[in-house]
């Protein structure tokens, strides 16, 4: 099933596809997009994000390809829902998407088994976690300017949970910038899969429901600027939409 959050009326609602790009209430109404606001398609806890973890993507960026997950966390405010502005600061020149499957931690687990790691999973969702290249600033990518700025990871629409993936380790990324499509890949391509980045992150670590992994991006990298529209989609869990803006705009939306 696919889930979703929305704010409407003052209130959170947690909605499932509707009919005609509607949303459906837990009552049954139906609510038109324009009405609401995407949220994050779940209350996310610790976000856990990989970088370098497609070798083509590495060699893009001239990076060796890590032996071991290169992780780094992101705080809350750099999350934001579906439909979401973006900024691009007036001093940034060179910010990238990168479409990346999100996997939803369902269950709590400490030193889980490679082998048992999919039971913990409660879905799927689709993020796209911007990067600012000028702050990049040793091998150690990417640093906390570089990834942590006020809503650059959107992630949504929906929450599609496990049991309809049948191989999230098989499943085509793309991004669009304007229509065009940009990147191309597919999580088949992964350094670390998904079972390996829990056994690791767990090894050390609670996880816990409501927590995420970013699990990287292919190559195809771009330059996006103020005005960009641009679309994230992964093969059976959603397409994710986003707009860049400059800092007036962001300022006369914030």
């Amino acid at each position: 099933m696919k889930f979703g959050r929305i704010a409407w009326q003052g209130a959170i609602h947690e909605v499932t596809p509707g009919s005609d790009a509607k949303v459906r209430l837990a009552d049954g109404r139906e609510i038109a997009e324009g009405q609401f606001t995407w949220l994050p398609p779940v209350e996310v806890g610790t976000v856990f994000a990989l970088g370098l973890n497609y070798a083509d993507h590495a060699k893009e960026l001239a990076f060796k390809a890590p032996e071991t997950p290169l992780v780094f966390l992101k705080g809350p405010n750099a999350i934001t829902g579906h439909k979401a502005f973006s900024r691009r600061p007036s001093d940034a020149t060179y910010m990238h998407y990168e479409c990346e499957l999100a996997v939803v931690i369902g269950k709590t687990g400490y030193r889980i088994a490679r082998e048992d790691a999919m039971e913990h999973v409660a879905g799927y969702s689709v993020a796209n976690d911007y990067a600012i290249r000028d702050y990049l600033e040793n091998y150690y990518r990417p640093n906390l300017r570089v990834k942590n700025r006020d809503a650059c990871t959107p992630l949504g629409p929906w929450l599609v949970t496990r049991d309809e993936i049948a191989n999230p380790m098989k499943l085509a990324l793309s991004t669009r910038v304007n229509g065009k499509t940009t990147q191309q890949g597919t999580t088949a391509d992964m350094i670390f899969d998904i079972p390996t980045l829990i056994a690791y992150l767990s090894s050390f670590m609670t996880l816990n429901p409501g927590d995420v992994i970013l699990t990287g991006t292919p190559e195809g990298l771009a330059d996006v600027k103020a005005g960009d529209v641009v679309e994230t989609e992964i093969e059976g869990v959603g397409c994710l939409i986003n707009t860049i803006v400059d800092d007036q705009t962001w300022s006369a939306t914030a």
